[in-house]
């Protein structure tokens, strides 16, 4: 499928210097940008040998903060083709993400939330292809390092709890909320969010004023 040079690319540890940070509530996430991995996909596959398609795009929630701002909530799912350089052979590969947009106007709220879900699954769907699609920062055991600053990098991860979950959300759940995992926090997502104040505290979640989200860390969901 690939030949032996994008191989060797596929195969190469993550360049730190690529690596973004940014904190959301108490933790900080990392990431690469959406530019940075369609940039690499451009050179490792060729322009014409890959793309990728927006298979569902639908809004999941949307409110409006004390501040009065809009908030919205947008869930994507995109899918990726690959080719080979001969368009004789192609791999799928199809992945779901999240977006949410804030603004004083619902227009944009919905522009930057749509956006952001569509970029989101994008680069969840390139990291199964590897390192260079930031597949390692999945990974809990490996510190990421920036040649310039040496500073350290953590997990980030934004997709549904799984029905396993240690701690029963089935309340929350039928208030039509949605309990995501999101880097090393649980967050809570849905319509009229704060009208169900009093159920997400019950269940130990607390509100991050810079993020606008109700947020609980993975540590605490098994209490």
């Amino acid at each position: 499928m690939f030949n032996d040079n994008q191989i060797a690319i596929l195969n190469q540890e993550l360049d730190g210097n690529r690596v973004k940070t940014r904190e959301k509530g108490n933790i900080n996430l990392s990431y690469l940008e959406g530019f940075d991995v369609i940039e690499t996909a451009n050179k490792i596959f060729g322009y014409g040998n890959w793309s990728y398609s927006i298979t569902k795009l639908e809004q999941v929630s949307q409110e409006q903060n004390q501040n009065q701002n809009f908030v919205v909530c947008y869930k994507a799912i995109v899918n990726v083709i690959v080719h080979d350089t001969g368009h004789l052979k192609q791999i799928y590969r199809e992945d779901v993400g999240t977006g949410t947009g804030i603004a004083k106007t619902l227009a944009d709220a919905h522009e930057g939330a749509s956006k952001e879900a569509v970029t989101d699954s994008l680069k969840r769907a390139l990291r199964t292809l590897g390192n260079q699609f930031g597949l390692s920062l999945y990974d809990k055991t490996k510190n990421h390092q920036s040649a310039n600053n040496n500073r350290h990098y953590t997990q980030h991860q934004n997709q549904p709890m799984q029905n396993n979950t240690p701690q029963d959300y089935s309340q929350l759940t039928n208030l039509g909320l949605t309990v995501m995992q999101q880097g090393q926090n649980l967050i809570v997502m849905g319509e009229n969010i704060f009208e169900k104040k009093n159920t997400i505290k019950a269940h130990g979640f607390r509100w991050d004023g810079a993020s606008k989200t109700w947020y609980k860390p993975l540590a605490q969901q098994a209490a």
